[in-house]
């Protein structure tokens, strides 16, 4: 079999587990690998074709953990922090969970505070927890 046919269907067999699991360092493999088909399918030995793989691969990965790092730094707020929401419902009062509505759509959302709880009373984003946003009656700087 040839070079480069091995290559591209390693590649692309790593580019379709990558989109079952999501972790993206499948992604840069499967890429490293298309790529060492290409290279492969231009005439190059072996060894070529390995070093360039290992070079994609590894630009890949300093990619993601760069972005990683920088989306973990502290003072990176959620864009929708300081945005006003408006109180729909309780969901459960006990546990400060209500219903709110915030670009047209209904959002749970966790209560900090005391609040009057009527339908239509603005309150502001604190923070966003998965699907759940953090709201209070005054808002964040």
């Amino acid at each position: 079999m040839d070079h480069s046919l091995v290559w591209l269907v390693t590649g692309i067999v790593l580019v379709i587990a990558e989109l079952v699991t999501g972790t993206f360092y499948l992604l840069f493999l499967g890429i490293a690998a298309i790529v060492g088909a290409a290279v492969a399918y231009l005439g190059a030995p072996f060894w070529a074709q390995a070093i360039v793989s290992a070079v994609v691969l590894t630009m890949g990965v300093v990619w993601i953990q760069r972005h990683k790092r920088m989306a973990k730094e502290p003072g990176m707020r959620a864009l929708d922090v300081g945005q006003p929401v408006k109180w729909e419902s309780w969901i459960d009062q006990s546990d400060s969970l209500a219903r709110v509505s915030y670009r047209d759509a209904q959002w749970d959302a966790k209560v900090s505070g005391e609040i009057r709880g009527e339908p239509g009373e603005v309150l502001y984003i604190t923070a966003v927890n998965g699907a759940t946003l953090h709201v209070a009656k005054t808002r964040q700087p």
